[in-house]
């Protein structure tokens, strides 16, 4: 399976969502972040992640008689790159697009089943926001998200720290206006 392919499933992007930040986890703490997945989806997802090489066995040890893995993301195969988004049909595209809507969903609903869950409190946020950009400046305000997104990816587990899942969706609402339609 290519890595779309594995990206392509909202319970093997939800466990890549849990391992970014540096992490190493076992499949029962991966079960712990994903409480509304059974263990058996997860352990399943799991293999087939680590199968296609986007996990890697950081190490093993004998717990009750059973070998326990502790795997850890290998970030740089899990990225669909330019080139490959810039391939994909309109059909794969709208699949994609999906898997992500649904992944998201699971993610916020799993956050909002969790005790203490306070939206308001925790700065949730959920807003759209239609801007009129000419490609020069498209191109810019990506660059400028880029920039303050990845200046944080580097950020490791810490006291102090809470995961956040952040998903910049962008794509334009309707075309130019035709001349004369402009105030």
């Amino acid at each position: 399976m290519d890595t779309v392919e594995l990206l392509l499933h909202p319970v093997r992007l939800r466990i890549v969502h849990a391992m970014s930040g540096g992490r190493t986890l076992t499949t029962s703490q991966m079960c712990a972040l994903l409480p509304d997945v059974s263990k058996a989806t997860v352990y399943r997802h799991v293999g087939l992640l680590a199968d296609g090489g986007l996990l890697d066995v950081a190490d093993e040890q004998r717990v009750r008689g059973a070998v326990e893995r502790r795997y850890r993301l290998r970030g740089e195969r899990a990225v669909i790159d330019t080139d490959t988004a810039a391939s994909v049909s309109v059909e794969d595209h709208r699949r994609v697009f999906a898997v992500a809507m649904a992944t998201l969903l699971a993610e916020f609903n799993a956050y909002l089943d969790r005790d203490g869950a306070d939206p308001a409190a925790d700065l949730v946020g959920y807003r759209q926001h239609a801007l009129w950009l000419s490609r020069d400046e498209l191109a810019e305000l990506i660059g400028e998200m880029r920039e303050a997104l990845v200046a944080r990816m580097g950020n490791t587990p810490s006291a102090g720290r809470t995961r956040h899942l952040i998903s910049p969706i962008l794509f334009p609402a309707e075309g130019p206006p035709a001349t004369g339609d402009t105030p």
